[in-house]
């Protein structure tokens, strides 16, 4: 009962079935408070207590927060080091609010544990601390003497403090987000019905509406490709949709899908179907605005085949140190194990034996996420929430590699090329 935590800051409830005691489960609840620091650690050891028989000890560290109750909560344990009186375990990094929420003279207990096989671990000893007196680390090695025990002795290394950004402070320091849309080409799910939006349509609309936001003018430059052309029937996989190389811009998700049902109407679709060639467009774009100020954000609607596998991969893995990422949304009744491969989740992609930096393709099939109850508000949202869900942590992944930091500006200028040349600020149908 939520109320009663919140009354009781505890609440303990019995584990298994009546008549047979399996133990107790207790929910202790405390308000996180708006800290974000982080604080990278490094411990030593020295003259640690002996407690193996045959051997040295196997030391490890157990840290506790303090709870608002006066008990205790395990926060962090170091690695065991193996068969030695004076360990060096290895640097961690740990929210502050992690350690103390926030509250910096709270007390912060540490054991010290040799570590046994059979998990009954030898006490050694404990000492207590606090993150104000911890935070004196950066610029003095502190040192505990540790109880229970023969006059052994923890050191602080190092203490090194960092203030997690978050992606709204990229947001609010006016980073732009570049929204690239590139639908594919199956002809029956182009199929334009007067009574209801096909399937490119739907998943165009449902994740459009939710990205263009992140785009201060709403004006996207529409291309398409793998289709021929009037008057001379040629092929092209890089066209203005509206019909205009030197304005190629749609005004929001609308223009977009207006230019869409437009092009169908005068473009012959036509195979195969290439992907390396609107990524590496993008991406040459994307090269050019290294320092924080713009991410690309590639939409991909197909219906699973791609002709050029290979150069897809080589593409994306070059792609990956680049401010850009991916989105796939799969339409149509095929299986979509290129587009699952692409996305990386499980197997870190690779061409050529080189591996993508980071990951940076994001893959839903669309058919998931069809209502058959009719609910269609309530499956386009979840749709859209699904798409978006890795594109904050690949940014700020880029960012963080990069050492970027946000902008303390809340407005920023846009590196948009003129509009004769194709704009990188562009859905690509």
């Amino acid at each position: 009962d939520p109320e009663q935590i919140k009354d009781m800051s505890s609440v303990s409830r019995d584990l298994g079935i009546p008549g047979k005691n399996c133990g107790t489960i207790i929910v202790k609840a405390e308000e996180l408070g708006n800290c974000r620091e982080s604080v990278l650690m490094q411990f030593c050891g020295n003259k640690l207590d002996k407690k193996d028989f045959f051997g040295k000890s196997d030391p490890f560290l157990i840290f506790y927060r303090s709870n608002e109750d006066g008990t205790f909560t395990i926060c962090h344990k170091t690695e065991v080091v193996k068969n030695t009186l004076d360990p060096v375990w290895q640097a961690f990094k740990i929210p502050v609010r992690a350690l103390c929420n926030g509250d910096y003279d709270r007390a912060i207990k540490i054991e010290v544990y040799d570590w046994d096989r059979d998990g009954g671990h030898d006490y050694i000893g404990e000492f207590s601390t606090s993150y104000r007196e911890l935070s004196k680390g950066h610029s003095q090695f502190t040192v505990w003497e540790v109880s229970h025990s023969h006059f052994p002795h923890v050191t602080l290394l190092s203490c090194f403090i960092d203030v997690e950004v978050t992606f709204l402070d990229y947001i609010k320091g006016g980073s732009v987000f570049v929204c690239v849309r590139n639908p594919s080409q199956p002809t029956s799910l182009h199929y334009m019905s007067p009574y209801h939006l096909n399937a490119y349509a739907l998943a165009l609309r449902a994740v459009g509406e939710i990205i263009q936001d992140y785009d201060s003018d709403k004006l996207f430059p529409a291309l398409g490709f793998g289709a021929k052309l009037p008057p001379d029937g040629h092929v092209s996989h890089e066209f203005p949709l509206n019909g205009n190389p030197e304005n190629p811009y749609c005004s929001g998700i609308e223009g977009v899908l207006e230019a869409y049902y437009q092009s169908l109407k005068s473009v012959r679709l036509y195979g195969p179907t290439y992907f390396s060639p609107v990524i590496n467009h993008v991406a040459r774009y994307a090269s050019l605005v290294k320092d924080g100020s713009e991410y690309f954000i590639l939409l991909i609607i197909s219906d699973g085949v791609i002709s050029d596998m290979a150069q897809t991969k080589e593409s994306i893995v070059n792609a990956s140190s680049l401010p850009m990422s991916i989105i796939i949304v799969g339409v149509g009744p095929a299986e979509f194990d290129e587009m699952i491969e692409l996305d990386g989740d499980e197997v870190r992609i690779s061409s050529r034996g080189r591996f993508a930096e980071r990951d940076i393709v994001q893959f839903v099939p669309f058919r998931d996420y069809i209502d058959r109850r009719g609910n269609h508000i309530l499956s386009m949202a979840r749709l859209a929430k699904d798409v978006l869900a890795e594109i904050p942590d690949q940014f700020l992944q880029y960012m963080r590699s990069r050492g970027i930091k946000p902008q303390h500006s809340s407005h920023s200028s846009s590196s948009k090329p003129p509009s004769t040349l194709v704009q990188p600020l562009q859905t690509q149908i």
